[in-house]
């Protein structure tokens, strides 16, 4: 006669905008005219997934073993065989709130050199106030309002939001006030409202310029499946701004940047030149710095909350 064993296992399952600059800047920071606006509507924003960890398997279960043999017969082992140990689950590892290295970068292409100023957001909390000067007071043109409220900065992403009803946000760079110079910065939205347009920019240092100049380098408007380039540099008349626009899916990390130098400005994204203006006349005649806005362009109709995030700033000579 033989012993029986039985033996079961169980493991668990694995369950930014076509406009004229105005010569000045209030204390809310640069405002901007409307574009035209688009009749398409975009979906309300998405949130970051969470992650979760696989529940750990059962232990295996090992079945009694059956009575003792008459004496005649061999003797029964003194233990019955160890059930086996089911495999751990493998570990899900945690999804980065901001991919790093998936874009190619302008200052790396070009071999812009050493970082000279920036902000990487590797903090929690609002803004970092020795870096940024965040806009408290009514929206862009007199809509809505810019709230301190609205940035947040976690996981190494900086994040503002505008809600539906054009309470947004924007901030000013304390760093980079410089003439000349080259800036990029890494940026995506979410499948944003064509009323809300995310927007980077240089503004002139102490809010004035003869010429009114403005250099937005990354723009969306109410064509939310492309991003805009508008070099200002004039304050009136049908001839104030050159632009050029980029079809790309805003909703992804790309790196945009700007390279401004006596010969002219030049825009980039992902490291391809899509901008340059090589015109003396429409060159700024004063100091610039970086500027982030998500700008509310409210057309009548309902708007949906949207977002813009940033995962770095960074200037170089």
């Amino acid at each position: 006669m033989f012993k029986k064993i039985a033996i079961t296992v169980t493991l668990g399952a694995l369950s930014l905008t076509g406009c004229s600059a105005a010569s000045t800047a209030g204390p809310t920071g640069p405002s901007k005219a409307a574009s035209p606006t688009s009749s398409s509507r975009a979906a309300a924003p998405t949130s970051t997934p969470a992650t979760s960890s696989a529940p750990a398997p059962a232990a295996g279960t090992t079945a009694a073993a059956p009575a003792a043999p008459p004496a005649a017969a061999p003797p029964a082992p003194t233990s019955p065989a160890a059930a086996p140990t089911a495999p751990a689950a493998p570990a899900v590892p945690p999804a980065p709130a901001a991919p790093a290295g998936d874009g190619a970068q302008a200052a790396a292409a070009l071999g812009w050199g050493p970082v000279l100023a920036g902000d990487e957001f590797s903090y929690t909390g609002a803004p970092d106030a020795t870096k940024w000067g965040v806009f408290n007071g009514a929206g862009h043109a007199g809509k809505g309002v810019r709230s301190p409220q609205a940035w947040s900065v976690a996981n190494g992403v900086a994040t503002v939001t505008g809600d539906a009803a054009g309470t947004t946000g924007g901030m000013s760079a304390k760093f980079g006030q410089q003439k000349y110079g080259r800036w990029e910065t890494r940026m995506r939205t979410n499948a944003r409202d064509p009323e809300y347009h995310p927007v980077l920019l240089l503004w002139p240092n102490n809010n004035t310029s003869p010429n009114c100049a403005e250099v937005d380098y990354a723009e969306g408007t109410s064509n939310t499946a492309a991003m805009k380039f508008f070099l200002h540099y004039a304050c009136s008349g049908g001839d104030f701004q050159a632009t050029a626009a980029t079809p790309i899916d805003t909703t992804q990390w790309h790196n945009y940047a700007v390279e401004w130098t006596p010969a002219g400005i030049t825009g980039y994204i992902d490291g391809v030149q899509t901008f340059t203006d090589k015109n003396p006349a429409h060159q700024p005649t004063v100091g610039m710095h970086q500027t982030m806005q998500l700008d509310w362009f409210p057309d009548g109709t309902a708007t949906s909350p949207s977002q813009m995030q940033v995962d770095w700033v960074r200037v170089y000579q």
